[in-house]
């Protein structure tokens, strides 16, 4: 299968995800997972959503063995250097005009399956870990930084594969900044090289939040095969992002304003169905948004995890009406069903119950005291 074949099975595999056909995207993607450089990262990064939703060791594992094969396919089109090459590679980086346009693509893809592995091995160590590791590992970092010393320092194999995962993303950046070398500069304008330029223009922008907007803001406003996932990063960033690390002033009418062709094209996607809730919230909009999470939870049934982001929105949105029964109902869910994080679950469940009156208290079945210890 030659590249432009390739990208449109590809951009077919995603219609399906948007469209909560999960299951049937792998199907598509997976007879070519290991001949295709862009079926393999498709097929991955499914997995690595799905691993990072559910939770589950064994997801987490399936992620990380695709992953590995996903690199080893991609390796296989990325430019093959001689000897001498290898060495004068040390000194500068090969010269854009070397690479053929597969080359550049398996250079872009690459750089994707390494930030995907960097992330599950995040997810994966922030499960086996314990907080105190975790904690002793940045405050090791934060003196000596991710470098030998610090891997030498770390002999527990969690912290090892924490470590393992930061220079993961270090190489994938700057893999990404090389090949924003060869967007700029390359000669080749073929009919498929936006979907290349849409692939720079996603990690630039990602790695780069704050000064990569401009990067994002193109990639969304193209017709690429990444402009849906340079939307959901520039949605991440202005419902979530700009709030918990920024100044808490989201530019919500760009979000509605990139959302917007999604919500006519997807109308049942679960993904853009939640973004559109969250942006409701955040405008104060508390009943449309219980609707349009109640509609994102009814649109599929395959990934439950998807529940569970819309009931951590919706215990918040019944909170902020005071409507403490509500909020406890789906505190009472996570609790149930989700594996993130049952201290923080079972702790919003009784701080939701230390608001409402004993009769109703009572009701419940629950014991306060015993759930906050």
């Amino acid at each position: 299968m030659d590249l432009k074949c390739g990208l449109e099975e590809c951009s077919m595999a995603l219609n399906l995800f948007l469209n909560n056909k999960f299951s049937e995207a792998l199907e598509l993607l997976r007879p070519w997972s290991k001949d295709s450089m862009y079926h393999a990262l498709g097929y991955s990064g499914i997995l690595v959503i799905q691993a990072a939703m559910t939770f589950e060791q064994q997801d987490i594992q399936t992620g990380l063995c695709t992953i590995k094969e996903a690199l080893q396919t991609c390796q296989k089109f990325r430019k093959r250097n001689t000897v001498v090459e290898s060495l004068s590679s040390l000194v500068s980086k090969q010269s854009v005009d070397q690479l053929s346009e597969e080359e550049m693509h398996a250079e872009l893809c690459y750089a994707e399956c390494l930030l995907q592995k960097a992330v599950l091995t995040f997810v994966q160590v922030t499960i086996l870990a314990s907080y105190t590791d975790i904690i002793n590992f940045f405050l090791v970092c934060s003196c000596f930084g991710i470098n030998l010393f610090a891997f030498l320092l770390c002999k527990d194999e969690n912290m090892i594969n924490f470590i393992k995962g930061g220079l993961k993303i270090r190489t994938s950046y700057q893999i990404y900044k090389y090949v924003l070398q060869m967007s700029q500069s390359s000669k080749i304008r073929s009919e498929i090289f936006h979907h290349f330029e849409g692939g720079v223009q996603l990690g630039i922008g990602g790695f780069n939040l704050e000064v990569g907007l401009h990067q994002l803001r193109e990639g969304a406003s193209g017709s690429s095969l990444r402009a849906i996932l340079c939307t959901f990063t520039l949605l991440l960033y202005h419902t979530y992002v700009s709030l918990i690390l920024g100044t808490g002033e989201a530019n919500l009418l760009e979000a509605e304003a990139f959302l917007q062709p999604y919500l006519q094209k997807f109308p049942k996607a679960a993904l853009i169905l939640f973004y559109d809730a969250r942006i409701n919230i955040l405008k104060g909009n508390f009943e449309k948004a219980e609707v349009t999470f109640q509609n994102c939870i009814a649109a599929q049934q395959e990934w439950k995890p998807i529940h569970h982001l819309c009931y951590w929105e919706l215990m918040w949105c019944y909170s902020f009406q005071q409507d403490w029964l509500q909020a406890y109902r789906y505190a009472d869910l996570l609790c149930k069903e989700s594996r993130w994080s049952k201290a923080i679950y079972v702790f919003q469940k009784a701080a939701i119950l230390c608001m409402l009156p004993d009769v109703d208290v009572k009701t419940t079945g629950e014991d306060i005291v015993a759930l906050f210890r």
